[in-house]
């Protein structure tokens, strides 16, 4: 999970889940507190739905 993906290919990561922003990259703190963990919820499920998948170079998962 990164927030920067230009610096997470340039270092050769091979999973990449964009998040939000730099100083927030889970969350959004002008959101309410419900659609904030929505979003988290959502972030995470990408994660883990890259880690679980099988990739043969760097993928970006952003959907």
């Amino acid at each position: 999970m990164c927030t920067v993906v230009p610096i997470s290919l340039t270092v050769g990561a091979n999973r990449i889940v964009p998040t939000i922003a730099i100083p927030h990259p889970l969350g959004n703190p002008s959101l309410e507190s419900k659609d904030e963990y929505e979003l988290r919820y959502h972030l995470v499920e990408k994660a883990l739905n890259a880690l679980s998948t099988e990739v043969e170079d760097q993928t970006v998962f952003d959907k």
